[in-house]
């Protein structure tokens, strides 16, 4: 027999704010759910290592939903499920609702499916002390020694001189061969470990060793680097000048895995962001709405959402302003009506390294999706502050639809930040706040995610949505 609460107690329980463990607060078959939903997850990432291919996944979902493709000008009406792709690289899915467009606005989620990893310059091979290697350019924020002495995966496609287009996947099926950039032993390595963390790799040492057999011509140089280049021919008709028009990415090869003896966690490669990305592609795909929602997919987030495909291109928006014209409404005034979630990623608090973090405003594991009222860095800087009125509009979304989340900021003031494209939606007069999944090692080759978490983003959108 439980004992009777003090008014103390009742009072607390009441006025109180404590962050609530979604694993903790789900039932039986809420849980069950969080599971299943991992697994479909999980596939994604493993299929979608670029931004190309997230894009590709989306589109085959997306078809697979009865959705069909989208053209500008082309006529809409209510109930019309349809995908608009931009280069092959970004995607907007969407349903048009039944409601008036100027009144209720568009309902958009935004995030972005490129992620941090290295790229292959544009005349990358060479041959050195018996091997051979392609240069490369990081892409994104990385801490550069993570990427030595690991398994890699090479991604992307290549214009060959002749037009076509050849893309190219190496490394992810066991009988593939992987990739690799070398790191220095640790018996040599004194000067190297005394340096600062981020000198201990420099970013013109970041070469992928991909070849060391000679080519059978003792009348020719540099044999290994032909004999490279005569398998890139056998088996994609690549020639080295080809090279100049490619996208090559050199990406983790190992897949994503539950982590933990519970399977609590999820451990991968591009959690930030395809871990909301997933979420806001199903939602839309798998639940009917009365409003004309968007799921953006972009591109270049990683690298300031510059570009043709990243959400500073001018596609989103000639896109939201074919949609009103195709249902007879004022574009400006669906834009003020219009309301976002920009969909990324925040750092969970990690124990092992609680100097950096403000633990009462830090994203807590498995406590839920985190809304991020603002983002920059030290005072605000680069960031959309979201007003009080709309988190509070949204907060009553969560709470109707049950939704088990938190709110969370980047680090303590004045250690960090970051940025997303939150602040470049709000610069269209459409109200946004950020909303994302808690990442533990955030931009690492492998990254840590809740599964609880995971599913909650999920419910966040579809509580959005509805």
């Amino acid at each position: 027999m439980s004992e009777k609460k003090s008014k103390g107690q009742e009072l607390q329980k009441e006025l109180a704010y404590k962050k609530q463990n979604y694993y903790e607060a789900a039932g039986k078959e809420e849980r069950k759910a969080i599971f299943e939903y991992a697994e479909g997850y999980k596939a994604f990432l493993d299929a979608a290592k670029t931004e190309r291919e997230a894009c590709d996944y989306a589109v085959e979902a997306a078809k697979k939903c009865g959705f069909s493709e989208y053209r500008f000008g082309d006529p809409l009406k209510a109930g019309d499920k349809k995908y608009f792709v931009n280069r092959g690289k970004s995607v907007v899915v969407f349903r048009v609702g039944s409601k008036n467009l100027e009144e209720d606005g568009m309902r958009l989620i935004a995030s972005h499916i490129d992620a941090p990893r290295i790229d292959i310059k544009q005349n990358p091979l060479y041959e050195d002390s018996g091997m051979a290697f392609l240069k490369t350019h990081y892409y994104g924020g990385i801490k550069k020694y993570q990427w030595t002495a690991i398994p890699l995966a090479l991604h992307g496609v290549v214009v060959l001189k002749d037009g076509t287009k050849v893309t190219v996947r190496v490394g992810e099926s066991p009988k593939d061969p992987v990739f690799y950039i070398n790191d220095l032993l640790p018996h040599l390595g004194g000067e190297q470990m005394s340096g600062h963390a981020n000198k201990l790799i420099d970013g013109e040492q970041l070469n992928v060793l991909v070849g060391g057999l000679p080519y059978d011509d003792k009348d020719v140089s540099e044999k290994i680097k032909l004999s490279v280049l005569s398998v890139l021919h056998k088996q994609y008709g690549i020639c080295e000048e080809d090279f100049l028009s490619a996208e090559l990415s050199a990406v983790p090869a190992y897949g994503a895995r539950d982590v933990g003896f519970d399977r609590a966690l999820i451990g991968a490669y591009g959690h930030d962001d395809r871990v909301c990305a997933y979420p806001a592609l199903t939602a839309l795909l798998w639940n009917e709405t009365e409003h004309t929602v968007l799921a953006m997919l972009v591109d270049k987030e990683e690298i300031g959402s510059e570009g043709t495909t990243g959400i500073q291109c001018k596609v989103y928006e000639d896109l939201m302003e074919e949609i009103s014209l195709a249902m007879g409404a004022n574009f400006r005034k669906v834009r003020m009506a219009s309301k976002c979630l920009s969909s990324d990623v925040t750092a969970a608090y990690d124990p092992n390294f609680a100097n950096v973090y403000e633990r009462n405003n830090s994203a807590i594991l498995s406590c839920g999706t985190a809304m991020c009222k603002f983002t920059g860095a030290r005072g605000k800087s680069g960031s959309n502050d979201a007003n009080a009125e709309f988190v509070g509009e949204v907060r009553k979304m969560f709470k109707e639809g049950g939704v088990v989340w938190q709110t969370a900021e980047l680090g303590k003031v004045d250690v960090g930040g970051g940025g997303t494209v939150a602040k470049f939606v709000a610069q269209l007069n459409i109200d946004t706040v950020d909303l994302g999944v808690p990442v533990i090692s955030m931009h690492a080759p492998w990254e840590v995610v809740s599964k609880a978490d995971v599913y909650s983003n999920y419910k966040a959108f579809l509580a959005f949505m509805k």
